[in-house]
């Protein structure tokens, strides 16, 4: 087993990114020497356990008795077990007329169980000095919990009732509804969602990732709809799992076995569809009034897949281009140079069924003609001129260098992880993107920078009451 500051002292020297999950899976077998994969049987414990020893971590994969796949990395040096468990399925899955029932669910994972209401979980939490909760996207519905390993049996039989008999209690499910409530009257007045609400309405009103909570969804959840609809959401055969603590396989796949136990095997969700966002759906700027003395512009173009070989490429370029803070072009032209924003930043967006190269900023009412005008000169510049060498070395150099700090507790690493399976990315995903970092030339970041980054492939949205649009 590799101690928890080898862990950390090899993902110094790898100098990971910023994300795990900015990452893709492309073909780097020229560049890296694939790590060695050994399979190991677990004495008396019936279990078959992969070990992936990598630069990064030695991760030990196995399917408990019970069937589910979990990803280990054992660190005895620390008394902390780390779980993260996560089921394909999410806030899309909610049926039409009931958004909102998939934040019902997580929300009320540790509000109650068994024989406990909600004060008297929240105070065995404490007694065990443990964190659970859950929380659902819109593609995923994921729960975390924390524990001293002393504590991680009694810990895991907490969580094994949260599953096996959730409560949904009136007075929980009340105060979730109220939140819900506020919530809905705040969000009209947030400028970043009337953005991404006037985007879905652009590019994919029809689809489910464009339906919105109303007040009409959350009156229609009730108690008994949640908890039916969590034996839909958290079913066997969709949940993986990532741990790290002090804790073997034989010692922990009984405790996961236990929480899993009360779990339907399957269930039928509906396919979320993907979204084609091509240059031929570029639209014109859309306004979305909000009296403000600042509006918020939004820029998104099409961008790539994971799986696209371009990918890597694109996502150095964007840290040129509006990702690195105030080592971006768009930060210096715009900010520093021409004083019309505090902040603008753009970004690649790769959900597996949706892609945009995008990014936002805010400036007065007054300058926003300009601000565009400006955004457009310096997405022209970088398309038709590239970028310089030590533009690009000074990209690579952030970007194998800042990961460290997302693997600082044994929690960080588990969500990592998770982030690595969820995007099917490979156990030796951490082995393999330093190199494919390295592997970016300048002329392949000029060339792609010259394709993606035409200022007529990006639309516009603008939230405020802006001036100077034609």
């Amino acid at each position: 087993m590799k101690p928890f500051d080898l862990i950390i002292g090899a993902a110094l020297s790898l100098g990971l990114t910023a994300c795990a999950s900015v990452d893709s899976l492309q073909d780097d077998t020229a560049v890296v020497t694939e790590p060695s994969l050994v399979e190991a049987a677990v004495e008396d414990s019936g279990l078959d356990v992969v070990v992936h020893e990598g630069d990064f971590a030695e991760i030990q994969q196995f399917t408990t008795p019970g069937g589910v796949s979990v990803w280990l990395v054992s660190e005895p040096s620390i008394p902390i077990l780390s779980v993260a468990m996560a089921w394909e399925g999410g806030e899309a899955a909610d049926p039409e007329g009931l958004e909102g029932l998939a934040d019902a669910v997580t929300y009320h994972m540790n509000e109650g169980a068994g024989d406990l209401d909600s004060l008297a979980f929240q105070t065995r939490m404490e007694e065990l000095n443990m964190s659970f909760g859950c929380s659902a996207s819109s593609d995923w519905t994921s729960c975390s919990a924390s524990m001293l390993t002393d504590n991680a049996s009694d810990a895991m039989d907490l969580v094994a009732l949260s599953f096996e008999a959730p409560r949904f209690d009136d007075g929980p499910f009340a105060r979730f509804l109220r939140e819900q409530e506020v919530s809905l009257n705040t969000r009209e007045t947030n400028a970043s969602y009337l953005a991404g609400r006037a985007e879905a309405q652009a590019l994919y009103p029809d689809h489910p990732y464009a339906r919105e909570k109303s007040a009409e969804s959350i009156a229609a959840l009730t108690p008994e709809l949640a908890k039916a609809h969590m034996r839909k959401l958290m079913v066997k055969d969709s949940l993986i799992v990532t741990a790290v603590g002090a804790v073997t396989p034989e010692e922990l796949a009984p405790m996961i076995d236990e929480i899993t136990a009360s779990l339907p095997d399957s269930s039928d969700l509906p396919e979320t569809p993907e979204i084609s966002f091509t240059t031929d759906k570029v639209f014109e700027p859309v306004i979305v009034d909000l009296p403000q003395p600042q509006s918020l512009v939004r820029f998104l173009a099409p961008g790539l897949k994971r799986e696209d070989p371009d990918f890597f490429t694109a996502y150095v370029l964007n840290y040129t281009y509006g990702g690195g803070g105030f080592g971006s072009r768009l930060m210096e032209s715009l900010r520093v140079q021409k004083g019309l924003t505090y902040g603008v930043y753009s970004w690649l967006s790769f959900d597996e069924k949706y892609q945009n190269w995008g990014g936002s900023g805010q400036t007065k009412n007054e300058s926003v003609g300009d601000f565009i005008d400006a955004l457009k000169a310096e997405t022209a510049l970088i398309a038709e001129e590239g970028v310089t060498a030590e533009e690009l070395a000074d990209a690579k150099a952030y970007l194998t260098g800042s990961y460290p700090l997302a693997f600082d507790s044994n929690a960080k690493i588990a969500s990592q992880m998770m982030s690595v399976r969820q995007d099917d990315l490979g156990v030796d995903y951490f082995d393999r993107r330093n190199a494919l970092i390295e592997a970016v030339t300048l002329a392949d970041v000029n060339r792609v920078a010259a394709e993606f980054l035409q200022p007529d492939r990006f639309s516009y949205i603008v939230v405020g009451q802006p001036e100077g649009l034609e």
